[in-house]
């Protein structure tokens, strides 16, 4: 597989960032989020990167409120999947937190693409009081990881968790492609 997008998503505190990181040890990663220009916006008006509670629901309403003006999030996110189709990376995360989302931007994607949900049980019942963190299970992923070893066993882990994922996309890729050849030569 040349390459593939990766749409992440867990409940705050879940490691994302951190087997992303782990990723990128082994592969040429972009690692994207749609609330990076929020954050950026939000720091224009105090926001100092905080993550508590309040941080967070003001980070999601502002997100929430650029979306209606202008689709912002999305915007970056086109831009982002447009320099990663041009790069050399071969693997690009992209971290979505509602399911609307998520399902706009999979219809820009002509690449292969899978969600992947990261969940840990430390965080499984955790509200973080805003409908975009405390939503993240209302969506059928393709994939979930369990983050709940160490941080030295969780590389490990993850890594090889990441190469069955790959080796499955591969395969129903050629399954994709061997369909497709069959539809060309029946239309001929």
């Amino acid at each position: 597989m040349e390459k593939l997008v990766i749409i992440i998503n867990g409940k705050g505190g879940s490691g994302k960032d951190t087997l992303c990181d782990f990723a990128g040890r082994r592969f040429k990663v972009k690692n994207v989020s749609a609330i990076t220009p929020i954050k950026d916006v939000a720091g224009r008006f105090g926001w100092n990167g905080e993550k508590d509670g309040k941080s967070r629901k003001f980070l999601a309403d502002l997100k929430q409120a650029c979306v209606e003006y202008n689709d912002l999030p999305f915007r970056y996110l086109a831009g982002e999947y447009g320099q990663f189709l041009e790069g050399s990376d071969d693997l690009m995360f992209v971290h979505i937190r509602e399911g609307e989302e998520i399902d706009k931007f999979k219809r820009i994607v002509k690449l292969p693409c899978v969600t992947l949900f990261v969940s840990r049980k430390e965080r499984d019942g955790l509200c973080l009081g805003n409908a975009s963190d405390d939503g993240v299970k209302n969506y059928q992923y393709d994939y979930e990881y369990r983050n709940d070893k160490g941080l030295s066993e969780a590389e490990e882990d993850f890594l090889m968790f990441l190469e069955d994922m790959l080796k499955k996309e591969e395969e129903a890729e050629k399954g994709r492609r061997g369909e497709r050849k069959l539809e060309g030569e029946r239309d001929r």
